[in-house]
This record gives structure tokens, sequence and C-alpha cells, in this order.
């Protein structure tokens, strides 16, 4: 698939409120939730997050502070939430190329993320 296409179904499942699809978690994420949550706890992050994207269908799995798991439309909002709209919006462009390059790679996109503490 061209980078093009995967750009625009990413975009559309995490910008756009686009749906996502609960089959391609199910098929490809929901398997390795411990390796996950294993992956979290090892680095630290507050929380984690997966995307795959695969024949014009996206899925997501995050992973919130309190080790809950959160699926497609549920850990946007979350992660949306956690991040605030604008900062969620500006993070995921600065994210989407590596997203694009690791999904036509046939990789998943993994991140974990740690709260940025804040000065006095």
């Amino acid at each position: 698939m061209s980078k093009m296409t995967t750009e625009k179904y990413l975009v559309r499942a995490l910008l756009d409120d686009g749906a996502m699809s609960k089959a391609l978690f199910e098929d490809e994420l929901q398997d390795q939730i411990d390796e996950f949550l294993k992956s979290k706890k090892e680095d630290g992050d507050d929380y984690f997050f997966v995307i795959t994207e695969r024949k014009n269908h996206v899925a997501m799995l995050l992973i919130d502070g309190n080790d809950k798991v959160h699926v497609n439309e549920e850990a946007r909002a979350v992660l949306r939430t956690f991040w605030q709209k604008s900062v969620y919006e500006d993070n995921m462009l600065m994210l989407l190329p590596q997203m694009v390059d690791e999904s036509n790679e046939g990789y998943y996109f993994v991140t974990g993320v740690k709260r940025q503490e804040e000065a006095d």
C-alpha cells in the first residue's frame, strides 16, 4: 500500500474521529496485551499506546496510568484527554510520518508516554 494511502487512513482514524476496526484489534493486538503491559512497566511509562494499520483499517490500544487497557475510539479519547486536544493533534501530526513508515514496513507503531513534571 502506498504511504499516502496509509497516511490517509491514519489521519481519518486518529485526527478526524473516524471509525476504528475491532476485528483488526482482535487479530493483531489483543493477544499481545501482556507484552505491552510488561514493556510499559519496564520503561516506567505513564501511558503506552500501539497503532496498527492494515488494508485501510486502523486499530489502537492504549494502556493508561492504572494499567487499564482502552481500545480504538476509547483509546483515542483517553489519549486526547491526557494530552489535551491541541497537544494531541500536534503530537499525532509529529508522529504520523513514523507511523506511516512503520506500518508500511509491516510493524506496529508503539510508544510510551511519560508525564512531564510541571515547574514550580
